[in-house]
């Protein structure tokens, strides 16, 4: 599987980067599943999708471990998308989100982007507006209960 990799991002003990071993990426494929796919009895292997194999992956590590996620597909030359966002129940709060969603609109700016879409869970609006993202319309309802709404910002 063919990955991107970038510079780290040092944060004092902290780090975000592209996971690199073989366990780094089991441990980041498992924090999507336990975040985004478990609480809805989806398989594993849900958390999977054919676009992982061109997308800039990003996890924020702390002491070797990974607390958050987030990919990043390039979608046009001027356009970018953020899919996966994912932090560890235990850490959400702590702005770990905050961070990773950062480092990945400065990546989508090097790569010649001006904007950024995602398509957000009901319940993380509010994290997104916070960042400046606005809401476009609503989406697609995933799962028969999740619903989401596309969001955009102009980076």
């Amino acid at each position: 599987m063919k990955r991107n990799e970038y510079r780290p991002q040092h944060l004092n003990s902290t780090m975000i980067r592209s996971p690199k071993t073989s366990a780094e990426w089991d441990n980041y494929y498992n924090l999507r599943f336990k975040v985004l796919r478990a609480p809805w009895n989806q398989p594993l292997g849900s958390e999977r999708n054919e676009g992982d194999e061109t997308a800039k992956h990003f996890a924020y590590f702390e002491n070797e471990l990974i607390l958050g996620v987030g990919r990043l597909d390039i979608m046009t030359q001027n356009t970018s998308q953020i899919r996966f966002m994912a932090v560890d129940e235990h850490q959400q709060g702590k702005g770990i989100g905050k961070k990773l969603m950062l480092h990945m609109e400065e990546i989508a700016k090097e790569q010649g982007s001006n904007e950024i879409i995602l398509h957000a869970r009901e319940i993380a609006v509010p994290f997104y507006q916070k960042l400046d993202y606005v809401i476009n319309e609503k989406s697609h309802l995933l799962f028969n209960e999740i619903q989401h709404y596309l969001m955009n910002k102009k980076i």
